[in-house]
């Protein structure tokens, strides 16, 4: 599907059909409908009678099959942990098949799936055609793994066309950069994610859109997840600065999962900088609370300020993959109430 901020860049997607590139790579703010675009466009190349502006016709035995997931000619390579999620959210039992303990499903894409990816693109066509790859997010890939994709780029098979996926172009192999046609997406404006959120049902559009950074998708996500009341209750506790309780907070902070704390503490750190530093701009994720914001910015500095957000970077480089989540989360906490600390002469 095509969401209404879209049209610029699938026309952009259709200025290089006649000549397409063995590799596209799509990139943009997360949450603006990247995955949905390539998986639009993947849809499109296989569709057997496409419509005049080039999206697919959505009737025809291709495109039966596309909806269906089990079009011969198309191969999507993401995380398993994605995979779960996306099979609940579609209302799919999910049978392991073993009603023992499970493993957890990996939140990286696996070495053994770039395998089975290049040995299935080293088979011809089912149908003569074109046959999309669609794999997201490219940044899930390890370094092995990507190595092995970077061989397929640079000896692409017949009649294959790879769309990659990333919100983080900055962690992408600059081997694999250089062997893609990089298509950057846009965010939509912001009436028209506004305009979309409230046709989804989102009570508080505004607060919600800033809180995402503008990012439509990322905000109703937000809106419709159970840990909506808790990420709440976080920003009241960042909101009391030197009066946090670092310790308690993390016991109850427990059901989230770490990168959204960190996403949410990074992004309270922007606005107490943005109103730090001054130039007028105001709070851009926060704007609902930039009276607390302004409390906590008279009792802290630039310099502690710039220091802490640099130290989140560094916490969300290992994210998903915490020793202890509680731990991380009682040393982040306790970092920042050290930003309201008198510091000593």
């Amino acid at each position: 599907m095509l969401y209404p901020w879209q049209t610029e860049d699938w026309q952009q997607l259709m200025a290089l059909r006649d000549r397409l590139p063995h590799a596209l790579l799509l990139h943009g703010q997360q949450g603006i409908g990247k995955r949905d675009l390539a998986l639009h466009f993947a849809q499109a190349l296989l569709c057997d009678t496409p419509l005049a502006d080039g999206q697919p016709c959505g009737a025809c035995a291709a495109c039966h099959w596309f909806s269906q997931g089990n079009h011969p000619d198309f191969t999507v390579v993401r995380p398993e942990a994605m995979e779960g999620a996306e099979s609940d959210a579609e209302g799919k039992a999910d049978d392991g098949g073993s009603s023992g303990k499970k493993k957890a499903p990996s939140k990286i894409i696996r070495m053994e799936q770039v395998r089975a990816l290049i040995e299935a693109v080293g088979i011809g066509t089912h149908r003569s055609g074109l046959r999309p790859v669609v794999i997201y997010p490219l940044d899930a890939l390890q370094h092995e793994g990507a190595n092995a994709l970077l061989k397929t780029l640079e000896e692409p098979p017949p009649a294959t066309v790879f769309l990659l996926v990333t919100d983080r172009i900055d962690r992408i192999l600059p081997t694999i950069l250089s062997r893609c046609r990089q298509v950057a997406l846009r965010r939509p404006s912001q009436p028209a994610a506004l305009e979309w959120l409230r046709a989804q049902g989102v009570a508080d559009a505004p607060a919600q859109l800033a809180q995402a950074g503008g990012a439509p998708l990322t905000a109703l996500h937000a809106a419709e997840a159970e840990e909506l009341p808790l990420q709440r209750w976080l920003v009241d506790q960042l909101a009391a600065g030197p009066s946090l309780d670092a310790l308690a907070a993390a016991e109850q902070l427990q059901k989230l999962p770490v990168p959204s704390v960190l996403g949410i503490l990074q992004r309270w750190t922007y606005d107490l900088l943005a109103l730090c530093l001054g130039g007028g701009g105001g709070a851009r994720y926060f704007p609902g609370e930039t009276a607390a914001l302004q409390r906590c910015v008279a009792v802290t500095d630039a310099h502690r300020l710039q220091a802490f957000a640099a130290r989140l970077v560094q916490h969300r480089r290992h994210e998903q993959h915490p020793l202890a989540a509680r731990l991380v989360m009682e040393a982040v906490l306790m970092d920042y109430r050290q930003l309201f600390q008198r510091q000593p002469a």
